[in-house]
């Protein structure tokens, strides 16, 4: 039986051989990042950047943005899912930067331990763990691993982490688990956000189309399953 860090190990080799090495970080600045990833949270990535660049077009600055008649700033994001819910917030973000930077330059967090820039921005309005590894790993590419909804389930159905692991404390036992690399970490992030978002889908996971069926846990169990009720039918 395979260990845990085994696991991983082949299925990121696997991933690889499907995806080709995942090198490329954010071209964008830690502001843009930071409102794109409160933008993208339930919303595919096309709409997400509709919104964002719909956004910029209209108002044309942060500052304007910050200012900008509620009504008509959740009209301008509405095609990210819940722009009722994420005007406001991206709002109460700003405000906040500009109260305590005087500007919204974000570049001084490079300069930051990760405890410390991650602390920051989690002090932000409804910004959380997910949201501040994504604006550190991608713009400013220190050592953390952002763990959304696809790497979690990837993760679990693999074996690589306990069905009882939430998406928080998943970051820290594959952090464990991989080297403090930003690279290495933003490998497996997109890998494992691929295979989630094309294979190993929530509703109906395309378990047939899958290379990674002999070293999956769920692909086991329901494998399992199906021949005992087959076995049970025919008996």
């Amino acid at each position: 039986m395979l260990s845990e860090l085994e696991k991983m190990e082949k299925a990121l080799k696997r991933m690889e051989e499907q995806f080709g090495r995942q090198t490329r970080f954010s071209g964008k600045n830690p502001l843009d990042q930071l409102i794109s990833t409160v933008l993208s949270q339930r919303t595919t990535y096309i709409n997400e950047k509709k919104a964002f660049e719909r956004m910029w077009h209209t108002f044309g600055s942060w500052e304007n943005i910050m200012l900008a008649p509620l009504t008509e700033l959740t009209e301008t994001i509405s095609t990210s899912n819940y722009p009722e819910v994420k005007a406001p917030r991206i709002q109460l973000i700003l405000q906040q930067i500009k109260a305590e930077r005087g500007n919204f330059d974000l570049d001084f967090l490079d300069d930051l331990p990760v405890n410390e820039a991650m602390a920051w921005l989690m002090a932000l309005p409804r910004v959380g763990f997910k949201t501040s590894t994504f604006v550190l790993l991608f713009t400013f590419r220190k050592p953390v691993l952002p763990v959304d909804t696809h790497v979690h389930r990837v993760s679990q159905r693999l074996g690589i982490i306990s069905s009882k692991t939430n998406e928080a404390k998943a970051h820290s036992v594959l952090l464990a688990m991989l080297p403090a690399d930003a690279a290495e970490l933003l490998n497996f992030h997109k890998l494992f956000f691929k295979h989630g978002q094309q294979i190993c889908t929530w509703s109906y996971p395309k378990c047939k189309q899958c290379y990674l069926t002999d070293i999956c846990d769920y692909y086991q169990k329901s494998d399992s399953r199906n021949k005992n009720s087959a076995q049970e039918k025919s008996g």
